[in-house]
């Protein structure tokens, strides 16, 4: 039987020796060979790779692709639920399988400041593996920098993406239609306030954690069932409102939510309203909305809950006709606003 990688492994570089990331100029010298060869290489190279180059030859057995590419600053580094490096991998995944892709490779760049702890990097590094196998996807080509102490927060990763398409859909705003229900996997609004909690010193009775997650494998049940997806979406920057507002501009419809039916833990809520913030601007890392006709609704919600990812998925609204196209929403007694787009941004550094 094959033994799983242990991923609690010491970490390869003698930290007794060198606790912390070096600064290096240009190749860099033996320590930073080493450090890229045993901390980088060491876990993502395939053993069976024979020439390591500065780019990847990949196979790709589809007539099309969908390609990513994202950057991640989060602050902390880690938080309740995850890290920068499970949130680099889980982005760029899930970014791929809005557009209905089964994402394959990676490619991420590290960018370290001089002074990061060897543990603190090897935890993250542990951390992007981990999240690769769970999202069935691997690192095939990468870089590594360092910039001077105070010039990088710690880390900052840069992740590119390619996925395979294997179906005929369009899935884009322009496929929007007047009628289509809006359905969420889960709760939202749950990773910025566990990145926030942390910055701020907010402790609850319980813990809120990210709720980062892969999503293609649930994205792929769907079309793999035969459901009709019109537009798919994850709801990170900016939360649910920026999201929907992105779409019902780009596609010229109307769209209309309702505030009952979008589900927001109390200790979430509590820690919102705390901070003054409104939780459907808040950036959630594990959550999508799914544009798709009514017709489609009761499989698909069957479909979802039965996965791990979507057990609480829900409908919250629906496409609606003419007129400006404007995100309304009825609140909880009954009127209609308007939730438009913030002019800033509520949270930075959250992804």
């Amino acid at each position: 039987m094959k033994r799983k990688k242990d991923f609690s492994m010491s970490c390869p570089i003698p930290i007794a020796d060198y606790p912390y990331v070096l600064l290096a100029h240009g190749g860099g010298g033996k320590l930073m060979h080493q450090m890229i060869d045993k901390m980088f290489k060491g876990v993502f190279v395939p053993m069976d790779t024979v020439n390591v180059h500065d780019s990847a030859v990949l196979q790709c057995s589809t007539g099309k692709i969908a390609f990513t590419t994202d950057s991640y600053v989060v602050h902390p580094l880690i938080f309740p639920g995850g890290d920068i490096g499970k949130l680099a991998v889980n982005g760029t995944v899930n970014d791929l399988a809005m557009s209905g892709a089964k994402p394959a490779y990676l490619s991420m760049a590290c960018i370290l400041e001089e002074g990061l702890p060897m543990e603190t990097l090897w935890t993250i590094v542990q951390s992007i593996k981990k999240a690769a196998d769970e999202a069935c996807v691997r690192i095939v080509t990468g870089d590594t920098k360092v910039v001077d102490k105070g010039k990088g927060d710690g880390i900052f990763i840069n992740t590119s993406g390619v996925g395979l398409i294997e179906h005929d859909q369009v899935i884009a705003p322009s496929s929007v239609r007047k009628g289509d229900v809006i359905l969420i996997n889960g709760d939202i609004a749950r990773h910025g306030m566990a990145v926030m909690a942390v910055r701020e010193g907010l402790s609850f009775e319980s813990s809120i954690e990210s709720d980062s997650a892969p999503l293609a494998d649930l994205v792929l049940k769907l079309l793999n069932a035969g459901i009709e997806i019109h537009c798919l979406r994850d709801l990170t920057r900016g939360g649910l409102a920026t999201t929907l507002n992105e779409i019902t501009s780009a596609a010229k419809v109307g769209i209309q939510i309702d505030e009952l039916a979008i589900p927001v833990r109390e200790d979430v809520a509590a820690a919102c309203e705390i901070l003054g913030l409104d939780p459907l601007y808040v950036a959630n890392e594990g959550r999508l909305a799914a544009f798709i006709p009514a017709k489609d609704q009761e499989k698909a919600l069957f479909i979802m809950r039965k996965h791990p990812l979507g057990k609480d998925s829900c409908v919250i609204g629906h496409v609606i006709n003419g007129g400006q196209p404007l995100v309304t929403m009825k609140s909880r007694i009954g009127a209609i606003r308007i939730v438009d787009m913030l002019s800033g941004e509520q949270l930075p550094r959250i992804c």
